[in-house]
Order: C-alpha cells, then sequence, then structure tokens
C-alpha cells in the first residue's frame, strides 16, 4: 500500500492492521512527526518515505527521503502498489485522489475534502470508504429493500453540553476538548461546529447517489449508521469506536478474522440521542441547500480551512468561523464545471475570507 498521512490516527490504525495481516507498506507519507514516522520506519521498511517541505530530512532514518506535493504525486504514479489510503487533512488531499484514479489504482478515502470539494469529478466506482460512518452505510446497504433515508450519528463536538451563550466565548483550548476521544486539531474544530458531519453528509451523497440523508447525536459514539426503509423498519451499524474495522475491510476487501470486540449491550447500558439544531450548530442553516446543490461544496470547504487559519492564529472566534462560511456560501453562488474550477473557486474563495 501507499499510506498518505501515516503519523495521524487513521495512519497508525491502518499500519496496525497492515502489520495485523502481514501486508507490505511500499510508501509513507508523513508530516513532522518524525519520531513517530521513524518508528514505522523501523516496524514497517517501506520503500520510499516522502515528508512535508521545510522537514529536515536528515533526522528521517531511510535511504530515500522526499519532500512535497510533487513528490508525493510522483510516487503515487511509479508506485507498483495498486492501493492508495489517504489520510491527508483537508484540500491537500484532493491532487493524490485524482491521481491515484487516474493510475488507475483503488482509494481507501479518509480525506473528506476530495469528495467535499469535488464528488462530481472523482470516479466513485473507485474508492472505498473507510470513515466509521460511511463504511456504516456500506455496511448496511447490502439487500435490494427500497431505502427511504440514510443517517449517521454526531458525537455532538466539544460544545454539545456547553449553554449555547457561551459558545461565542470558547478559545481554540476549548474547542479542542472533545468529549469522546483525541484527534487532530482540524477534524476536532470541525466536530465542535458540525462542520465535519455536514461533510460527512455531503460525502455520503457523492458515495450512495441521489436520496434524503440526515444526521443525530448519538452521545456514546456506538452506533455509526442507520437506514430506514420504505417498510418502516430501521437498521443500525454498531461497532466500537475504532477505525480498524472500515480499514481491514478497505484492505482486504473481505474481511472474517474477529479485527474488534463486539458491542455489549449491557456494558452501554443505554443510549442518548439529541437533535442537530442550528441555534447550538449554525452551519446547519446551509445543510439542505448544500445537499441540493453539492457542487457547492468546493465553497464550503475553503471558506471553512481559511477560517480555520484565522481561528488558530487567534484573530477570530470561534463562533465566527460558522458565520464566514455561511457567508461565503451565500456570496458564491458557484457550480464548477470541471476540476479546473474546482482549484480556481478554492482560491478565490479562500482568499476572499482572508480579506473580510
Amino acid at each position: 500500500m501507499i499510506l498518505l498521512g501515516s503519523t495521524g490516527s487513521i495512519g497508525v490504525n491502518a499500519l496496525q492492521i497492515a502489520r495485523q495481516f502481514g501486508l507490505n507498506v511500499d510508501v509513507l507519507v508523513a508530516g513532522r512527526n518524525i519520531v513517530l514516522l521513524n518508528e514505522q520506519i523501523r516496524t514497517h521498511s517501506p520503500s520510499i518515505v516522502i515528508v512535508a517541505d521545510g522537514v529536515d530530512t536528515s533526522t528521517i532514518n531511510h535511504p530515500k527521503v522526499l519532500q512535497g506535493e510533487q513528490a508525493i504525486l510522483e510516487t503515487i504514479a511509479s508506485s507498483k502498489s495498486m492501493l492508495v489510503i489517504n489520510a491527508l487533512v483537508g484540500f491537500a488531499g484532493l491532487r493524490p485522489t485524482l491521481k491515484a484514479i487516474e493510475c488507475g489504482k483503488r482509494v481507501a478515502l479518509a480525506n473528506k475534502e476530495s469528495l467535499v470539494a469535488a464528488g462530481a469529478f472523482v470516479d466513485i466506482s473507485k474508492i472505498q470508504p473507510i470513515d466509521s460512518e460511511h463504511f456504516g452505510l456500506w455496511y448496511l446497504n447490502n439487500n435490494p429493500r427500497p431505502i427511504q433515508r440514510m443517517l449517521i450519528t454526531a458525537s455532538g463536538g466539544a460544545f454539545r453540553d456547553w449553554p449555547i451563550e457561551k459558545i461565542q466565548e470558547a478559545t481554540l483550548n476549548d474547542a479542542l476538548n472533545h468529549p469522546n476521544w483525541s484527534m487532530g486539531q482540524k477534524i476536532t474544530i470541525d466536530s465542535a461546529s458540525m462542520m465535519n458531519k455536514m461533510f460527512e453528509l455531503l460525502e455520503a451523497r457523492w458515495l450512495f447517489g441521489e436520496g434524503e440523508y440526515d444526521a443525530v447525536i448519538e452521545t456514546k459514539s456506538i452506533i455509526h449508521a442507520l437506514i430506514d426503509y420504505q417498510d418502516g423498519s430501521t437498521t443500525a451499524h454498531f461497532a466500537r469506536a475504532n477505525m480498524q474495522l472500515p480499514i481491514a475491510y478497505a484492505l482486504m476487501g473481505q474481511v472474517e478474522q474477529n479485527i474488534l470486540p463486539s458491542v455489549n449491550l449491557l456494558e452501554v447500558g443505554s443510549l442518548e440521542f439529541r437533535e442537530i439544531t442550528a441555534q447550538r450548530y449554525p452551519i446547519w442553516e446551509i445543510r439542505q441547500e448544500l445537499l441540493r446543490n453539492p457542487k457547492r461544496g468546493v465553497v464550503v470547504n475553503a471558506a471553512n480551512e481559511a477560517a480555520i487559519d484565522l481561528f488558530v492564529a487567534g484573530k477570530i472566534g470561534f463562533s465566527e468561523i460558522s458565520k464566514r462560511v455561511i457567508h461565503a456560501f451565500e456570496y458564491f453562488d458557484v457550480h464548477p464545471n470541471s476540476i479546473d474550477d474546482v482549484f480556481d473557486i478554492d482560491t478565490q474563495v479562500r482568499n476572499y475570507i482572508r480579506s473580510q
């Protein structure tokens, strides 16, 4: 495999599955966590290692170390591996997804932005989703029964239990204080604003086609997806909150070995569901319009990434992230007709957000 984002949570879990089942790791791509990267190199002996520009390559214990996006694209093209796990964060993951598909490779996709920004121009037949929510929908959707609605669940993020009037005072540390688990900075902020879940709904729209999609908060993160059928029945996908199960299916296609302990309902005891409201999560105001016009995801993604950069830099407050994204969505009523349009719109929106 070619593993993009090896030192993040998806990458770490993918390498655990690779080690468990003796799978070859041809390429490791990482950011700046060199200590962990060197441990991964010792364990998996990749042919090539690629790191971010600006990293001191002399600190990396490997004879072939490359840097930057162009190196990633060229290595995807030249590697004999036919599987790319894309766990990069943000819009930077789009070009590698496109290159892998262009080269006829299969993509195990955890990079939400590839579909959010450019789902209309991605060959979905080459994509295997490894987000737990989309994996859950895929797992349930293996029968001919007519579907009424597909649902995914949300944890509610850092501010699910905060008084709403206090959220506007939230600091960066507050936004990163996730109630259920530890994740990277951007995805944790997106979880707090509910942007992450809106992106996942848009991903589901591209992965599974037109239909009705929605999300609810499930506070224990035990249920990841549900399907309502037209006959009135509902099925749910229960699994422990561990990415190794969807990753194992993406890597091996069929899984018959035990990957995770089953959910013990007696230990769970009870489940709590909550509605996602625009009062607590203002970004939810544009959810339906975005799902009706999924090509406009490029606007939302670009505005969100630019606004998060400003929030992390201390230039705007947390609540301002959603306000700027909503404003950009209303201002840029655009629908890209090509992948070049996607990159042009992305640049325009980012510049607009930074200039406000």
